[in-house]
């Protein structure tokens, strides 16, 4: 399977794993939130925020500009899962611009997928490129706004 016919991050992402003014003021808080959401499908949160903590000590996932993308490789995943957390409060997330993030796109991809992993993180960082998309989903006052937005950048990002 070439990287064009994976799934995009719009596809994997359900309204479900899309999380609006999360009260949260740590990445570790963060990553327990995220665990507690993806465990219910069968994955371990001890496993999940390990994958995430330890790719954060590697570097930043932060972007700049208020976003991050953490993301993980799971041991014996299937299929790659996405979800969307607005922070209610900005929180340190060691970001190159020296900001404080409320904008995660969260990724957990098999193990060995490689390729596919960096179509989404590439797909996430061009999206996430526009001011103006920033501050729209900063200001969504819900997730089926934050779900229409999401659909709509990546139509204008094809």
């Amino acid at each position: 399977m070439n990287a064009a016919s994976f799934p995009s991050v719009i596809t994997l992402l359900t309204l479900d794993r899309i999380r609006v003014d999360a009260a949260v003021s740590s990445r570790d808080e963060l990553f327990q939130m995220v665990a507690a959401l993806f465990a219910s499908e069968e994955l371990s949160e001890k496993e999940i925020a390990r994958a995430l903590k330890a790719r954060e000590a590697l570097a930043s996932t932060a972007l700049g500009h208020g976003v991050a993308i953490p993301h993980g490789r799971i041991k014996g995943l299937l299929d790659a899962r996405t979800a969307f957390f607005r922070t209610a409060q900005p929180i340190a997330f060691n970001a190159p611009d020296g900001k404080k993030v409320s904008l995660f796109f969260i990724l957990l991809v098999p193990e060995h997928a490689t390729e596919y992993h960096l179509k989404l993180l590439a797909e996430l960082a061009q999206m996430t490129n526009d001011h103006q998309f920033r501050e729209a989903l900063r200001d969504a006052p819900n997730a089926n706004v934050v779900c229409d937005l999401l659909k709509r950048q990546a139509v204008l990002d094809v």
